[in-house]
């Protein structure tokens, strides 16, 4: 991996979870939407293989579009497993 392949993905990680946290709300500061967004990036690469899905757009526009969307759901993967283990300490 090159400088410039690491600095893409930074971006590309920055972008998805910024625009994930904008959409699902209570997003993790810089580093974490970051962090996020290239976790989120690898899980909608997943997802889309496993489901058969293709991209609408190409290029970098297709990889943003498949980590926003894997970023998406594993924001809501994290907060429903933050409220089901809140649940059970108040209990």
């Amino acid at each position: 991996m090159t400088g410039e392949s690491i600095l893409v993905w930074i971006v590309v990680g920055l972008i998805a979870g910024w625009l994930a946290s904008a959409v699902v709300g209570g997003g993790y500061g810089l580093i974490g939407d970051i962090i996020l967004g290239v976790v989120g990036s690898f899980f909608g690469g997943y997802l889309f293989r496993a489901l058969g899905w293709r991209t609408p757009f190409s290029g970098i526009a297709g990889v943003i579009f498949v980590a926003f969307i894997g970023a998406i759901a594993l924001l809501l993967l994290l907060r429903l497993v933050r409220s089901l283990t809140s649940g059970r300490r108040a209990s």
